[in-house]
């Protein structure tokens, strides 16, 4: 497992905040939002750059937004929401509504 996943009790409302400030980040939370598990790669735009999104999986890992795990040469991108829901109810649903 990667290390630096924060339990949920651990999680901050100014961290979630400021992943998700991101346009990025959002957008990558966004296309996660269905409970599907995607790889870094199926959710890396063609124009950035492999390094550049390490720093965004971080922060959002960090944050505990995502959880994050190898598989392979890869690592597989999920959306925390259950774990963000019990913390702060209702507020990944207002956030992935707006628009």
């Amino acid at each position: 497992m990667i290390p630096n996943h924060p339990e949920t009790e651990q999680i901050l409302l100014e961290n979630v905040l400021f992943a998700l400030g991101n346009p990025l980040r959002l957008s990558i939370v966004r296309r996660l939002a269905d409970g599907e598990e995607l790889s870094c790669n199926a959710l890396r735009p063609e124009d950035v750059v492999k390094s550049t999104m390490t720093h965004h999986w971080r922060v959002l890992r960090d944050s505990g937004v995502i959880w994050q795990r190898p598989q392979g040469r890869e690592n597989m991108i999920s959306l925390r929401r259950d774990d963000l829901d019990a913390r702060f109810p209702g507020l990944m649903a207002i956030l992935l509504q707006v628009k």
